[in-house]
């Protein structure tokens, strides 16, 4: 059985010094570090929670092996059944605290910016990705989140092309962050008169919302490019060159943003999810270069790859990632998706606490 009694009563050090950081004026005063306070004192809270009550046994363990040892009649029963509770309770306690005391990724608590594109699959595929665009709306708002259309393109009459949205909201990124990959489902299309069953997907992009003081943006690497909107949206928007096309050379990256009448507001939208897409490029090549073992979990957030399957006929929702399989689909596509995504982010510590420990 670890000890790891040093590392909690740091943690609680730790704890004491943050709290007083929290109603320190020096960080009140900067946002960015009372944020980054903020999520520490979230991730310090949580640990101290399981890691008080586990000190606490710890040293009743040390303290039943002390009577014991002095051989006193009288406490010897008491001390047994205390060492009995104790390590019957301590290694579950110390393997739950071993994944809470892997550093939290300081992105977690970002808000995020949301990407679903139809994909292979033809006309089903772009009604698969307005149920997935569906799915995570009703998913932000079980945990009271708010979202923001940042770029719609319609397909079919119920369809999308694509979607691009801000998901604001404590812990949001968090949650998503594995949402990211190839979604793939298989079943029987409106349009099938055979009843035969169809496979088509789309693909889902997670990335965090950055600030300017995040992503170094040269203005001299950026194309921009104005047009007139093609969507729909009535005269005002058509007849206007409010449509804004940015390209970063450097990279190759392109967005466009046409939904509003503004091309000032087009703009400020396209420059918000070009900085999110640089940020999550430049931080993908980070994690390369530190290790690959880091990337295992989940995928290596490459996003050709499968990740889940949809099986309407047996109503059932696979991730390939943790061989995980639901059978609540019509629950799961009405958002109620936390077995799966607290799955997913448990089996990314475990994956975490592996390499560290390799």
């Amino acid at each position: 059985m670890k000890d790891l009694s040093e590392k909690v009563r740091s943690v609680l050090e730790r704890l004491e010094e943050v709290e007083k950081l929290m109603v320190d004026p020096a960080v009140l005063s900067d946002r960015r570090r009372a944020k980054e306070v903020g999520g520490e004192y979230k991730h310090l809270r949580s640990v101290a929670e399981l890691g008080r009550p586990y000190l606490e046994m710890w040293e009743g363990r040390l303290e039943a092996q002390e009577l014991l040892a002095s051989g006193d009649p009288d406490l010897r029963e008491l001390a047994e059944a205390e060492l009995a509770e104790a390590e019957e309770k301590l290694p579950g306690m110390g393997d739950e605290l071993e994944l809470l005391l892997v550093p939290k990724d300081p992105d977690d608590d970002r808000d995020l910016i949301l990407e679903v594109r139809a994909g292979t699959g033809g006309d089903e595929a772009g009604l698969f990705a307005a149920d997935l665009y569906r799915m995570y709306q009703r998913h932000a708002e079980r945990h009271g989140w708010k979202m923001e259309v940042m770029s719609f393109t319609e397909g079919i009459v119920g369809g999308l092309k694509e979607v691009i949205v801000a998901i604001r909201g404590e812990g949001a990124f968090g949650r998503l962050r594995f949402e990211s990959g190839v979604h793939r489902v298989q079943r029987v299309p409106a349009t099938e008169s055979s009843g035969r069953i169809h496979t088509s997907a789309a693909s889902v992009a997670v990335l965090p919302e950055v600030e300017e003081v995040d992503v170094e943006m040269d203005e001299n690497d950026l194309r921009i490019d104005v047009y007139r909107s093609s969507g729909p949206g009535g005269q005002s928007v058509n007849t206007t060159d409010s449509a804004v096309r940015i390209t970063h050379e450097p990279t190759g990256l392109v967005v466009s943003c046409q939904d509003e009448k503004s091309q000032h507001k087009n703009k400020a939208k396209a420059l918000k999810i070009l900085a999110a897409r640089l940020y999550d490029l430049r931080k993908a090549e980070q994690e390369a270069e530190i290790s690959a073992a880091r990337r295992d979990m989940v995928g290596s957030g490459d996003r050709s790859a499968k990740i889940r399957t949809y099986n309407y006929p047996q109503g059932r929702i696979t991730d390939h990632r943790i061989s995980m399989t639901l059978y609540n689909l019509p629950a799961f596509m009405e958002g109620d998706m936390d077995e799966m995504l607290d799955a997913l982010r448990l089996g990314y510590r475990a994956s975490l606490l592996a390499a560290e420990q390799a």
